[in-house]
């Protein structure tokens, strides 16, 4: 059953990634969660290559939280890469769920996000 549920998400994401493109303008904001921790990344797909990384393993993030795995941790990663991002001017992103629901981890970084001026 596991690796049937790992099948269905990289099937969905796979077509979400045929719509979803990020450019020199509005680039892909790329999110990945694991049962510990969640990722995300700022990535420009026409010279693919990723702009800003954030993570729950970042020092300073993981020195504010007890787990990687939770909405806590989500949202401080939400918030640190919308800072990052807009300390480099990028303010417009596309944003890419990875084939998640838009529900709980995924969502709270994205209001995360948002909170602080991201625009997707």
């Amino acid at each position: 059953m596991k690796s049937n549920r790992r099948k269905i998400t990289l099937e969905k994401h796979a077509r979400i990634r045929r719509t979803v493109i990020g450019t020199s303008e509005r680039p892909r904001l790329s999110v990945y969660r694991s049962g510990k921790n969640i990722y995300a990344q700022i990535i420009d797909d026409t010279l693919g290559r990723t702009l800003i990384s954030s993570s729950s393993l970042e020092q300073e993030i993981k020195a504010n939280i007890k787990f990687g795995g939770n909405c806590e941790a989500s949202e401080l990663v939400g918030k640190n890469i919308a800072k990052k991002s807009l300390d480099k001017g990028i303010s417009q992103v596309v944003f890419d769920r990875g084939g998640y629901l838009y529900h709980g981890r995924i969502k709270a970084l994205a209001d995360a996000a948002r909170s602080l001026g991201l625009n997707f």
